[in-house]
């Protein structure tokens, strides 16, 4: 379990004891205001931790619902676009609107984490809006993965997910011309 020091602080009163814990091996400082009461913690867990009104998107929500086996040099997260920068060099950061930001949220188990990512649905669109920012070999990749799930996804919710954005239309020509 991740700790901030403001909860080991609640926890043990006081900044001696929090180094005792640490000391006495009962806790384990990951980084500048992380701690863990294990040794080794995943770098999927400390930003969700240090971040937790971050969503992942793009390659990384790619990666982790298995549709790619492209590992993201970072961890791409989206926020609010009124959010603060992340200055964190592990994180690339993408601003969304407050409206859109939320559409398509859900939580998946990863090892010791429990993270926020958008689901396969959400990232399709995303996938179809910004096609042109991809390598083409890696959007092919993706597209051919959607192609074999496309009877596991739930089709009205992303023609629901396409209408809430803009440029709709481009977005539902493509759905149609190269996934269904």
């Amino acid at each position: 379990m991740l700790l901030s020091y403001t909860d080991c602080l609640k926890k043990w009163q006081s900044d001696y004891n929090i180094k005792k814990q640490i000391q006495n091996g009962k806790l384990y400082q990951i980084e500048k205001g992380v701690y863990s009461d294990e040794p080794t913690v995943s770098t999927l867990a400390v930003i969700a931790f240090k971040y937790p009104k971050g969503i992942i998107t793009m390659d990384s929500a790619f990666y982790y619902h298995g549709l790619t086996d492209v590992i993201p040099d970072v961890i791409h997260l989206a926020t609010d676009k009124h959010a603060i920068y992340i200055s964190d060099k592990r994180v690339h950061q993408y601003y969304i609107l407050s409206e859109m930001l939320n559409i398509g949220v859900t939580t998946l188990e990863r090892r010791d984490a429990s993270i926020k990512i958008y689901d396969k649905e959400r990232m399709l669109i995303e996938l179809l809006r910004f096609k042109n920012k991809f390598p083409f070999d890696y959007y092919k990749e993706i597209i051919g993965n959607y192609r074999n799930i496309i009877y596991d996804l739930d089709i009205e919710r992303i023609q629901e997910y396409a209408e809430s954005f803009p440029r709709s239309k481009m977005i539902g020509d493509a759905l149609e011309m190269e996934v269904f």
